[in-house]
């Protein structure tokens, strides 16, 4: 299927966007973008409005009786996308609240459009208001590629989000590597209106209501049953109907206990897939094995090799609106290849245990918390940057002269952190990273990145423990029971512990090791010398820099390999935009 495209304004600037129109509505034309992977579906009326959307919701049966009970019932049959545009018709932000599921919609609404975007992430839309001689024009897609060609938008390079990438390693908020496109937050529901102007509403945001029983053994036992109930749902709701269900498992507890529910609530076979950069490498194959067997499963295992990473490195990037700097993108499209190549139309996986319970890279922050003595508004914020360990601190030395004197005018990345680590927003220090995690990494790498390679493949990617619910109980879980003294995601381990052998609960977290300073000593090392020090370089890192790092000199290790990745995806990201 292909993705969505709208536009308010010029009637004409849909085709400018590539698209292809299907509605007409006054000053909006709806359409969809071929030629790219996508769920669009549409368009879709209810009385004045016209919509089309990529959504898939998980709890219609909800959905139906709260329309039942506003008195506007509708047909047990009715397409996800036209039952979304039905609630939000007649229940309006609160009904768009009560979805769960991953979506995204345009809504032509008399003389707006409206944009709508899922609670935590999982589809992602952009963003953009162009002038021409007929005047201004609002545009929106799900293909960043489209808005790229919006007539009358000048889309250079944004170098504000290019220091964002280099020192997160996927851009945080709302701005793109395109100059004057941004991408809708998650749980906003944005009305453009023709006169140029944008009103975002928040219809869901994490919030903190700590919930504190009489006494330990209480709290503790209420958190971890209601828990347990709902990540059972959670689970529940994204099975596929009549087919295997396929879930990615590493071996580590997140993946383990979706897999463990799986298989105890599915009424069909349950198939497991893990990967291999080869047994003479750490891996975690004992485990995922473990949990396979465990849980009875078909389970299969995929190697990827360092000449497989290189000669598919550049089109993986190409699939990505926003590039992540993540060396796991080709083995993860490898998995969604496997998957879909067994006939199956749905994927779950362990994502959002790190980001919703504690996961142990919260440790080095509550360090600094506790041993901070600088006391700036800015210094956690700054803090939190040089705590991804990315590039933040070479940006003098990796940027050249001219890039850092664009920069000084732009405002730095701190700015996307800030409004969550900040005392105000929770009493917890451990949520307002959780927080943080959840609305920065979880939005704009995670999900993102798993759903537009699943969708490459024609595959859905569920992610049973970023559902809302599971997140609106984690915010009222006291932190001392996620993070229980160095025991990280405790109440996450204690409400599956029945389910998986003790070995996968109580171990502690180790991550995938992938040998991206093999892969780039050895496979990649041609294409990133063509990529990096080439002709066709975008001049934005010094050489001199450039040489160093890939010869290995420095004070880079052990990890300069993530240093180089970085900058490998972006250029080849770059090139694939045609940007620079």
């Amino acid at each position: 299927m292909p993705r969505i495209a709208a536009t308010l304004g010029d009637p004409r600037a849909l085709t400018g966007l590539g698209a292809r129109q299907v509605v007409q509505a006054g000053p909006a034309t709806l359409g969809f973008v071929d030629g790219e992977p996508g769920f669009a579906e549409g368009p879709w009326t209810a009385g004045p409005l016209h919509a089309v959307g990529e959504v898939v919701l998980h709890n219609r049966a909800e959905l139906l009786a709260a329309l039942a009970r506003a008195g506007d019932p509708v047909a047990p049959e009715t397409p996800d996308g036209l039952l979304l545009l039905l609630v939000y018709r007649s229940l309006g932000a609160d009904g768009v609240k009560a979805a769960d599921g991953m979506f995204v919609m345009v809504v032509a609404d008399g003389p707006d459009l409206v944009v709508i975007r899922d609670h935590v992430g999982a589809r992602t839309i952009f963003t953009a208001r162009s002038t021409t001689r007929l005047g201004g024009t609002w545009a929106a897609s799900t293909s960043l590629r489209a808005m790229r060609r919006l007539p009358g938008l000048d889309t250079g390079l944004n170098l504000g989000a290019v220091r964002s990438f280099l020192t997160f390693a996927y851009l945080p908020g709302d701005e793109t590597l395109l100059r004057g496109v941004h991408e809708v937050l998650p749980g906003r529901i944005v009305r453009l209106r023709a006169d140029g102007t944008a009103h975002e509403a928040v219809f869901w945001e994490a919030t903190e209501a700590i919930d504190e029983g009489p006494d330990e053994a209480t709290t503790a036992g209420g958190h971890t049953a209601t828990l347990r109930a709902l990540l059972e749902r959670a689970t529940s709701i994204r099975l596929p109907a009549a087919e295997p269900a396929a879930v990615l498992l590493s071996g580590g507890v997140d993946s383990s206990l979706v897999t463990a529910l799986a298989a105890k609530l599915h009424d069909q076979e349950v198939r497991t897939y893990s990967i291999s950069f080869g047994h003479e490498l750490p891996n975690e194959l004992a485990y995922s094995g473990l949990v396979a067997a465990h849980c009875n499963t078909r389970h299969r295992v995929l190697s990827v090799s360092g000449d497989a990473v290189a000669a598919r490195l550049a089109d993986t990037v190409a699939l990505l609106d926003s590039p992540v700097g993540d060396p796991l993108t080709v083995p993860n499209l490898m998995l969604a290849e496997a998957v879909a190549g067994d006939g199956m139309s749905v994927v779950l996986n362990g994502e959002g245990g790190d980001p919703v319970f504690g996961g142990p890279k919260n440790l080095p922050m509550l360090l600094y918390e506790l041993h901070r003595d600088d006391p700036s508004p800015d210094a956690r914020s700054l803090a939190y940057l040089r705590s991804y360990r990315k590039c933040y601190g070479d940006l003098p030395m990796l940027l050249t002269q001219d890039t850092l004197r664009a920069l000084d005018t732009e405002p730095g990345p701190e700015r996307f952190v800030a409004p969550y680590l900040s005392p105000g927003t929770m009493r917890s220090h451990l949520n307002r990273l959780l927080h943080c995690n959840l609305r920065t990494k979880g939005a704009h790498h995670i999900l993102t990145k798993v759903e537009r390679l699943t969708a490459a493949r024609g595959l859905q990617g569920r992610a049973p423990l970023f559902d809302r619910r599971v997140i609106d109980h984690a915010f009222t879980v006291p932190p001392r029971l996620k993070l229980a003294g160095t025991d990280e995601k405790w109440i996450l381990k204690e409400a599956v512990r029945d389910l998986l052998p003790a070995t996968i609960v109580d171990r502690p977290k180790s991550g995938m090791r992938v040998p991206v300073q093999q892969w780039l000593s050895g496979p990649l090392r041609e294409l990133a010398d063509d990529v990096l020090l080439g002709s066709r370089t975008s001049g934005l890192f010094d050489p001199v820099t450039i040489r160093a790092w890939l010869r290995g000199e420095g004070a880079l290790l052990p990890r300069q390999g993530g240093k180089v990745w970085l900058v490998l995806t972006l250029e080849l990201w770059l090139r694939a935009y045609d940007v620079v």
